[in-house]
């Protein structure tokens, strides 16, 4: 049986919202599967795996077809946790379920702090919130490397230095310095195209990475919250943030088959492993 995609588009404020429901809404506690900067076509695969409920995604705003009206520069978890309040009223208004992954998870929780009331579960994998590390004012301090190389040098020399950060396995030490890098050596361009609104390096990674969680709020937020990280992910700053997260909240953090993209099924080239992590999902989901 071949499952219905209805694409829908929200007015929000500074930006134009679409996101995408599979199957039929009320069959069901709708799925929202969510990312960020990642769109709604990197969770074809896994959304695949749930034909027997509603499936919503989305793009966030500044990604792919959300387009934002508002110009350009950086966006915060808030404005994402804004938008998301506005599908999920558009949708009937939960209860929920999420499944929120990278900075989307980061998302998420800034909105289930404030609207804890529509999610009945959420499972935030691997947030990269470098706030809830010890080694904070190291990774902070790489990533503002990061981000200025961007607007100095643009997307090849910036995105070289991303992807040492993400890969880097442990605790950064004080005074990290990247080494040498090639842009090319990644397959990244190594000349400048003048551009600098790309949706990770110039809207989001430093106001997600740098959130700060309201705690408290999320503990009084009536949904359960489970962090979630890749058993294949290691000391990765990703999955370091989703332990942080589960110690903060007192909860031991749900292990996924794979990586940081353990759910991709081929998507941007990237293969996960979608069927075990579809398993692992609905077993969390039901409270396991």
């Amino acid at each position: 049986m071949t499952t219905t995609i209805a694409t829908h588009t929200l007015d929000a404020p500074g930006a134009t919202i679409i996101y995408d429901v599979r199957g039929t809404l009320g069959a069901g506690t709708p799925l929202l599967l969510i990312g960020s900067p990642m769109d709604a076509q990197g969770f074809a695969t896994l959304a695949g795996h749930f034909a027997d409920r509603p499936v919503v995604t989305y793009d966030p705003r500044g990604t792919a077809r959300s387009t934002r009206t508002d110009g350009h520069g950086e966006i915060t978890p808030d404005d994402h946790a804004g938008d998301l309040q506005r599908v999920v009223e558009a949708i009937g208004g939960g209860p929920v379920d999420v499944l929120a992954s990278s900075g989307g998870a980061v998302n998420a929780l800034a909105w289930v702090a404030r609207h804890g009331e529509h999610v009945r579960t959420l499972v935030a994998h691997e947030p990269p919130l470098a706030t809830m590390l010890p080694d904070r004012q190291a990774v902070t301090s790489a990533i503002e490397d990061m981000y200025e190389t961007y607007q100095r040098d643009g997307l090849g020399p910036a995105m070289a230095k991303f992807l040492i950060i993400v890969s880097y396995d442990g605790e950064f030490p004080d005074g990290y310095r990247f080494p040498p890098v090639d842009p090319a050596q990644f397959g990244l361009p190594v000349e400048d195209d003048g551009s600098r609104d790309d949706a990770l390096l110039g809207q989001n990674l430093r106001n997600c990475t740098g959130y700060q969680l309201d705690l408290e709020a999320l503990r009084a937020s009536g949904a359960r919250i489970v962090p979630a990280r890749g058993e294949a992910s290691h000391q990765t700053l990703a999955a370091r943030g989703a332990d942080a997260v589960a110690e903060a909240l007192g909860v031991e953090p749900a292990r996924f088959p794979g990586d940081h993209g353990g759910f991709l099924g081929g998507e941007y080239g990237m293969h996960g492993e979608p069927d075990a992590f579809a398993q692992r999902l609905r077993e969390v989901l039901d409270g396991a």
